[in-house]
């Protein structure tokens, strides 16, 4: 509830903003409204190149990690629907793991794992400075004491303000 609370001030943040001519963006920065919860930032570092820096944190009563994550992402234009494209890729994550249980103190334990990432999703960008995004990460974990292997659920729907026109 507190991040549909969060994303509709976003929401009209954004559409109380004065210029509203249409632009391309260069970059952006705002939310992953996923799993984890993070924030987003997104370079183009050419016409159809882009890098994304993703820094994450998710926390339970007992368990919790960061993750700090870098994509590139390749953005090709769906003709029939203005300013909207779709983008593939792939990228890299290191995560720090904790888990602290005050009931068994002897079973505490920190770590750090790797990942592997594809990335493919879909970007607007409004004729007001928000761009929205869905991508699906599916991602191979590896190192550490936890969460290794394959994991397909991983993605998001960003919510980024544009900071500079193209």
């Amino acid at each position: 509830m507190k991040k549909l609370l969060l994303f509709a001030v976003l929401f009209c943040t954004f559409l109380s903003v004065q210029e509203l001519s249409a632009q391309d963006y260069k970059s952006a920065i705002g939310l992953r409204l996923g799993y984890p919860l993070s924030i987003s930032y997104k370079h183009f570092i050419s016409e159809k190149g882009a890098i994304e820096g993703v820094l994450g944190y998710r926390g339970y009563s007992y368990f919790n990690w960061l993750n700090v994550s870098a994509f590139y992402e390749h953005h090709m234009p769906i003709k029939s629907v203005e300013n909207l494209s779709w983008y593939l890729g792939g990228g890299a994550s290191i995560y720090k793991w904790s888990y602290d249980n005050d009931y068994y103190p002897n079973n505490d334990y920190a770590s750090v794992s790797f990942g592997v990432h594809g990335v493919i999703g879909l970007d607007y960008r409004f004729d007001f400075p928000l761009n929205l995004s869905l991508d699906w990460i599916p991602t191979v974990a590896f190192g550490g004491d936890f969460n290794t292997g394959f994991g397909g659920s991983y993605g998001a729907l960003s919510a980024r303000y544009i900071l500079k026109g193209k």
